[in-house]
């Protein structure tokens, strides 16, 4: 009874069992109001965050630390497509098994194979407008797998569909990172 009575303290009171779009007041979807969710996120982490309970008793100040951990992981989760995604496909039951599953269609393996040989040969010649042109593609098509996760998870609620397209997505999101590497390293 004594821990209630001190939570009461608290501006907010924790609930860790709900999902972080609850946490937000936002809707369970992939497609979500960036806006509204920065906005959630500013006005919860003012009321949680540890420096507003350091007057509090210890008990207290270290629920209010899990607290502001548990509400920057869900807004973390949130703002990133990638990871919203895995969070949802999870929610829904689903297991992207991005680290078992590595089958990918023909066409998309052919496809990596030759970017990563353009981005080997760009690198190796130091052609700078080269990457930034592969990089253009990725992010088109980058754009193209968003889409259909959203398309996936919102509207057909094809699970499996968006966890395909989620594995799709994190093969691009590599090859991104290492474009973006190699542009980094032309410029040093």
């Amino acid at each position: 009874m004594r821990l209630r009575g001190k939570l009461q303290r608290l501006t907010v009171v924790p609930d860790f069992s709900q999902d972080y779009f609850a946490l937000f007041g936002l809707r369970r979807a992939y497609r979500i109001d960036a806006a509204q969710l920065d906005q959630a996120y500013h006005a919860m982490q003012g009321r949680v965050h540890p420096d507003r309970h350091a007057h509090l008793p210890e008990t207290e100040r270290r629920l209010s630390m899990q607290w502001a951990t548990q509400v920057n992981e869900a807004y973390r989760t949130l703002k990133k497509p990638l990871l919203r995604a895995h969070y949802l496909l999870r929610l829904a039951g689903t297991d992207t098994e991005h680290e078992s599953n590595t089958a990918m269609p023909p066409e998309f393996l052919m496809e990596q194979m030759e970017w990563r040989e353009a981005v080997a040969e760009a690198r190796a010649a130091g052609d700078h407008h080269e990457l930034e042109k592969l990089m253009q593609r990725l992010e088109k098509t980058a754009d193209g797998l968003l889409g259909e996760i959203e398309r996936d998870i919102d509207a057909k609620k094809d699970y499996a569909a968006a966890a395909d397209a989620v594995r799709r997505l994190m093969f691009i999101e590599k090859l991104e990172h290492e474009i973006e590497d190699a542009l980094e390293a032309l410029e040093n």
